[in-house]
C-alpha cells in the first residue's frame, strides 16, 4: 500500500478554507478516483514540535492506494478537475510525497 500525501506550507497570511477542504474538495478528489483511493485522512496543523511554534503545514491529506500504478490510474484522468479546484479553498501550493506504507495497526 502507499500513501500519497498532500500538504500546506504554513504560511503567514496565507488562505486555506478547512470546511471547504473537508466537505467539498476531498470528497470530490474520492468520488473522482473511485476504488483507486482505498480511503483518505485529513489534517489539520496545530502546532510544532517547540512551545509556541506554529504548524510546519496548515493542512494536508493523505490517500491511501493499492500501489503507486493505480493511485496514476486513478487521479491521471481527473487531475485538471482535481487542481482547479485548489483556488476554491487556498492560495498556497501543495507540497506533494508518496511513501510506501511499512506498518500500520488499527
Amino acid at each position: 500500500m502507499i500513501k500519497v500525501s498532500v500538504m500546506y506550507p504554513n504560511t503567514p497570511g496565507a488562505r486555506f478554507d478547512h470546511s471547504y477542504y473537508r466537505d467539498k474538495h476531498l470528497p470530490l478528489v474520492k468520488s473522482l478516483m473511485g476504488e483507486a483511493c482505498r480511503f483518505y485522512t485529513i489534517d489539520r496543523g496545530l502546532a510544532g514540535g517547540a512551545p509556541d511554534e506554529p504548524a510546519t503545514y496548515i493542512g494536508m491529506c493523505h490517500l491511501y492506494c493499492d500501489s503507486v500504478e493505480s493511485f496514476q490510474a486513478g487521479f491521471g484522468p481527473h487531475a485538471e478537475q482535481i487542481m482547479a479546484d485548489i483556488p476554491n479553498y487556498t492560495d498556497l501550493t501543495p507540497v506533494l510525497q508518496i511513501s510506501e506504507v511499512v506498518v500500520g495497526q488499527p
